[in-house]
């Protein structure tokens, strides 16, 4: 590598900890002229057996993906960054991020947030960022909560 990361990717799902690893990917994409890759993973199975009953389901988590996505990158243009590709993938939010779609678009830094919105399975089999850390062949940055004001 020439010293710089040309193909970033933040995962987003909505929560703060996203928004302020999005801030971070922005500006880094920003200052080096990197493309920016945002992607949602529609975890699939959180609705998986309701999916065979009521279609809507889909749709609804399809429709706030895409408004999200849309926001997100209105805020990375609106922070400088000049190329943008927006990313929506059904499955486990982990190993889409970590395996499938960091090699599909070659990316060489992967910008996630310490948390995320799903704490009974980062309880049960760990978070998404800890596993991203783990499997990613590319260098990985964790954004940290904000420290609390004392």
């Amino acid at each position: 590598m020439r010293g710089r990361y040309e193909n970033i990717l933040v995962a987003v799902d909505g929560s703060d900890e996203a928004k302020r690893a999005m801030r971070k990917a922005a500006d880094m994409a920003a200052e080096n002229g990197s493309t920016l890759y945002i992607a949602h993973i529609i975890d699939t199975r959180t609705f998986a057996s309701v999916e065979h009953y009521d279609r809507t389901i889909v749709k609804e988590a399809e429709d706030y993906a895409n408004a999200m996505l849309r926001e997100y990158q209105e805020n990375a243009l609106e922070a400088g960054v000049e190329n943008v590709k927006l990313l929506t993938d059904y499955g486990s939010p982990k190993v889409k991020i970590a395996k499938d779609i960091a090699s599909d678009n070659s990316i060489d830094l992967i910008v996630t947030g310490a948390t995320g919105l799903n704490a009974v399975e980062r309880f049960l089999i760990g978070s998404v960022s800890e596993y991203i850390t783990r499997h990613a062949s590319c260098d990985v940055l964790i954004v940290r909560n904000e420290p609390s004001a004392r």
